[in-house]
């Protein structure tokens, strides 16, 4: 048992890679144009270009999640449609109805452990058009997909290829939230590479807040003349930063050295430690994911003595008397706090 509160509650919780702060302080006295027309953000532009191997793909930066999802799902549907996600998805559960708020309905399927399936969508778009009422109703417009998915697991490149296959048919948009994407590249399991996100979707993007930066996230629209007026679109949105360079600095930093590819890499290895103590300790697991986000199912006395010293995620009420709870690690979680938590689960 330990006298330190452990805090696995969520996988923003420290400020930023020593990286990023070491050249946020190099470049402070600098003078440098604002929105991100600065040499710094062009270089962070033509590396995520280059990890994509997408030479053309425009690329912006935004602040943070939420903006990043409601400024791209508004920008690619027409004011009648709708996106369709998982219900678990992060626009469909915590973002405080920022889609409907910018006037765009989710439209919610069942997912399969977090993740919608090709024919599914397939069967969404085809009952809407064979509908007689189909213009009395919200056309779906897009889907919205998470790699890795709200619930930790991954999409497959095969599942990816069926489901930008169908979107293609049905001439509907594919955007991936990548707000963990760092996480899912370093996974074992994983087979989706940027490369794979900039063929075979319309927009997706690279996750910072979560991933090492202290905040931002890198938008890349791999056809730029899709959205040819984008950072004019950000500003409409309120969603435009006048000191741009602070987050090009960033992923120029997380993008040097292959630093983003590898920088998930001990929070998975971490988050397998916890998974095997759970299993150790009895505690089931709500269900198997590969990557940082551990779900777990407590028992309220067990929920209430892990309390003492962690802090945790409430997920969702199991049943009566059990709970559903998440462990997450990240970049920054340190060894000796997953053994410290390993052993409090174990000692439950």
């Amino acid at each position: 048992m330990t006298n330190k509160t452990l805090n696995f509650a969520n996988d923003y919780l420290q400020g930023a890679h020593p990286a990023i702060l070491k050249r946020i302080m190099e470049t402070n006295e600098m003078e440098m144009s604002g929105y991100g027309n600065d040499a710094i953000s062009a270089s962070a532009v033509e590396s995520i270009r280059k990890a994509c191997v997408c030479p053309q793909a425009a690329v912006h930066f935004l602040v943070g999640g939420t903006q990043t999802n409601q400024v791209m799902i508004d920008s690619l549907l027409q004011s009648y449609q709708g996106v369709i996600a998982a219900k678990t998805g992060h626009i469909s559960v915590h973002e405080a109805g920022a889609i409907e708020f910018g006037g765009h309905k989710v439209l919610e399927l069942e997912g399969s452990d977090g993740k919608l399936t090709a024919q599914q969508i397939k069967e969404t778009i085809e009952d809407y058009w064979a509908d007689k009422n189909h213009e009395h109703m919200v056309m779906p417009g897009m889907v919205y997909l998470s790699q890795p998915t709200e619930l930790g697991t991954l999409y497959s490149k095969a599942e990816l290829e069926a489901i930008s296959q169908v979107c293609k048919e049905k001439n509907v948009k594919l955007f991936v939230d990548g707000a963990r994407i760092a996480y899912a590249l370093a996974c074992p399991e994983n087979d989706v590479s940027l490369a794979d996100l900039a063929r075979l979707c319309d927009a997706f993007y690279i996750g910072g807040t979560k991933c090492g930066a202290l905040l931002g996230e890198a938008v890349v629209i791999p056809n730029p003349q899709l959205l040819p007026h984008m950072t004019t679109i950000i500003k409409q949105h309120g969603a435009l930063l006048a000191k741009g360079r602070l987050l090009g600095i960033q992923f120029d930093e997380l993008f040097k050295d292959k630093l983003y590819q590898t920088i998930g890499e001990d929070a998975i290895s971490y988050a397998n430690q916890i998974r095997l103590a759970c299993k150790n300790a009895g505690l089931p697991l709500y269900f198997e994911n590969p990557t940082n986000q551990v779900f777990c199912i407590v028992n309220d006395e067990q929920m209430k003595k892990l309390a003492q010293n962690v802090s945790f995620s409430y997920w969702e009420k199991y049943d009566e008397s059990h709970t559903v709870i998440r462990f997450a690690t990240s970049w920054s979680s340190r060894k000796e706090d997953v053994e410290a938590l390993c052993k409090v689960i174990e000692e439950l």
